[in-house]
Order: structure tokens, then C-alpha cells, then sequence
């Protein structure tokens, strides 16, 4: 009988490190930091890494304090899960960090811009200013200078070709 989702002592089921990942951006979003989560949940903070990376399974309890915690509802943790995640495994490399097959990195490297740290802090940022004018001038001052840039690095390569 051949088993459909694969776990190895070497590595961990993808929708471990999925879940996990979701668990993260979440708990980000938030701003809890890890050891903040942790005491919400009576886990230390190295507990909260291992789900975090997918190293160890999240059981079904823990995933429902999750989900109180966070204020998502469970299936938040499954959202827009690709079909075929379950049959992708991971390895632990040399330092025994985990990594993903080979095949299967450039798609993990892409990872969208709203689930990076930076991008998650600045939207946090952003809505804690208080005052909705000053708001829309921050908006306003970052898509200049983003304009500027997209015009700067053009102006620079047409620069560079001649």
C-alpha cells in the first residue's frame, strides 16, 4: 500500500512548512514576536520555530489555539495550498536546516511580496499612523519615490547602452 503523504526521518511534508508558514505571516502581521505567541500558547519560543519551519507537526488542538489566538479561522492555515504540496518532501542539509528538493527551491525562493517580514511590518506601520491625512501623504511619498526610482534606473540603463 503505497502512502500518499510522504514523511521521512530526513525531512518534513510540505504542508507542514506551508502551515507553518502561514502561522508565521500571521502571527507577523499581528506583531507578536515569537516568545509573545509562545507565552499566548504555553510553548517557548524555539517551539514556535520548529511549527514555524515546518520541523514539527502542528496538531489539531494546537491549531485551533493558534487560529484563537491569531483571530483566523482554521482554514486560514490551508488557504490557496497548492494540490500537489503533500507529495513534495523536504531535506535537512548539512547544518540540518531543512531544504526543499532542488526542483522545488526557485518556486519556494518566489515567495510573494505580502508574506515577507519587511513588507508585513511596513503595512502595520502604516496603519498605525493615526491620523488618516498623515496616511495618505506617507502613500503618496512612497509611490514618488518609487516613481522616481523606476525613472532613475531607466534613465541610468539607457544611459549604460549608448
Amino acid at each position: 500500500m503505497t502512502r500518499k503523504y510522504k514523511r521521512t526521518r530526513l525531512g518534513a511534508n510540505m504542508v507542514d512548512a506551508y502551515v507553518g508558514q502561514q502561522l508565521r505571516k500571521q502571527r507577523t502581521l499581528l506583531g507578536y514576536s515569537q516568545q509573545t505567541l509562545g507565552d499566548k500558547v504555553a510553548l517557548t519560543f524555539q517551539q514556535i520555530q520548529k511549527y514555524e519551519r515546518g520541523a514539527n507537526r502542528i496538531g489539531a488542538s494546537r491549531l485551533y489555539q493558534f487560529a484563537q489566538v491569531l483571530n483566523v479561522p482554521i482554514d486560514y492555515f490551508f488557504q490557496e495550498i497548492p494540490d500537489d504540496m503533500a507529495d513534495k518532501i523536504t531535506t535537512r542539509n548539512e547544518d540540518g536546516e531543512f531544504k526543499i528538493w532542488e526542483e522545488d527551491q526557485a518556486a519556494y525562493d518566489a515567495e510573494p511580496l505580502i508574506t515577507k517580514r519587511e513588507t508585513l511590518e511596513l503595512v502595520r506601520a502604516y496603519y498605525n499612523i493615526p491620523s488618516p491625512q498623515l496616511r495618505k501623504k506617507f502613500f503618496e511619498l512612497c509611490k514618488s519615490l518609487s516613481a522616481d526610482t523606476v525613472v532613475a534606473t531607466a534613465t541610468d540603463s539607457a544611459d549604460t547602452t549608448e
